[in-house]
């Protein structure tokens, strides 16, 4: 959260995706879902464990993905969101991820959340 004349705001991306790329963010589920997530914390700060869990929590929920919580789809989750998802998404600035501290942090971007959010209804609710 940044702070501006005593008041608190989110952390907000610089600058606004383009629609096309609103759209490649959100094709795939699991960016969908670790988006959903960090999108529903205040600070739009979470762990990559807790990334990782909840990402497989909507998988679970939504039956995108068949079989049970084991430890080998906990690692696989977790090595795809590393390699893949979440560079994808800091190369378009929408979050930064430090992997010393296995961190992720979440920019707030109004134009991505206003698609997210219909997603989600379309997807979870």
């Amino acid at each position: 959260m940044r702070e501006t004349n005593g008041e608190v705001t989110a952390l907000m991306a610089d600058a606004t995706p383009s629609l096309d790329v609103v759209f490649d963010l959100l094709s795939n589920s699991r960016r969908r879902y670790a988006l959903y997530y960090l999108n529903d914390q205040p600070d739009g700060v979470a762990t990559l464990e807790a990334l990782t869990e909840n990402v497989i929590g909507f998988e679970q929920q939504t039956g995108a993905r068949d079989g049970e919580h084991t430890t080998d789809r906990h690692a696989s989750v977790q090595m795809e969101l590393t390699h893949t998802h979440l560079p994808k998404l800091e190369d378009a600035g929408i979050l930064e991820h430090d992997q010393r501290s296995e961190t992720v942090r979440y920019w707030r971007q109004p134009s991505l959340e206003e698609w997210l959010e219909h997603a989600y209804h379309k997807e979870i609710t």
